[in-house]
């Protein structure tokens, strides 16, 4: 079986290798993007099964990503993933094509379920 990549895109350092530790203790091949632009720029340049994004970013929000790569018509799951967790910034997100929200602060055991549950069924 391939093993399943995940882009984790986050300034927050910490909080990103947090988010890769758990995953890849998972068993998930997991690279990360430091803010919206190289996000942007390696999700329109790679291929990967699961996209973990931020919403407030330096570059470009986790917003303004969905945005840009709407185009691109990519079939690929994303979990937005923020501290910005009202009904509108929902909403949003998911008119810009994130499938998933978690809210933050967040577990890493509920992020692995969810994981888990969108890429395995």
């Amino acid at each position: 079986m391939e093993t399943k990549r995940i882009l984790v895109v986050d300034d927050e350092e910490i909080l990103r290798m947090l988010i890769m530790d758990t995953l890849e203790f998972e068993g998930y091949a997991v690279e990360e993007a430091e803010d919206g632009k190289e996000g942007f720029e390696r999700i329109a340049n790679e291929s990967y099964d699961l996209i973990i994004l931020d919403y407030m970013m330096p570059h470009l929000t986790g917003m303004e990503v969905l945005e840009k790569i709407q185009p691109l018509q990519l079939e690929v799951p994303i979990i937005m993933l923020t501290a910005k967790a009202q009904q509108q910034d929902r909403d949003m997100a998911y008119q810009f094509g994130a499938k998933y929200f978690m809210p933050k602060p967040f577990s890493p055991s509920e992020l692995v379920a969810l994981v888990n549950e969108i890429l395995n069924g």
